[in-house]
């Protein structure tokens, strides 16, 4: 099983970053996919969450109306489209795969939003 993560990287306030996360070694299509985020000496937090088939979708409060989670179950992929980034958005980004009893995540991109 892995999961993937790309697309992390530097962006100053107000900008955007598009994550992806590609997914293999089981049947992604059967489980749901979040994205969490863990800023340095905090716990990690869920940002968004997708259902298997892409729809429902949930988000954090905090990322209302500006990140977009969305996936693609042709191509094993997940993303999430960031908009009008903060600097309390700093993190490092993890992929989750979501099918009781598994849970599957990836090894993390960072996220960093400064001037």
């Amino acid at each position: 099983v892995q999961l993937v993560e790309s697309g992390g990287g530097l962006v100053q306030p107000g900008g955007s970053l598009r994550l992806s996360c590609a997914a293999s070694g089981f049947t992604f299509s059967r489980y749901a996919m979040s994205w969490y985020r863990q800023a340095p000496g905090k716990e990690r937090d869920l940002v968004a969450t997708i259902t298997s088939s892409g729809a429902p979708t949930n988000y954090a409060d905090s990322v209302k109306g500006r990140f977009t989670i969305s996936r693609d179950n042709a191509k094993n992929a997940v993303y999430l489209q960031m908009n009008s980034l903060k600097p309390e958005d700093t993190a490092v980004y993890y992929c989750q795969g979501s099918r009781w009893p598994h849970d599957y995540w990836g090894q993390g991109t960072q996220v960093t939003v400064s001037s």
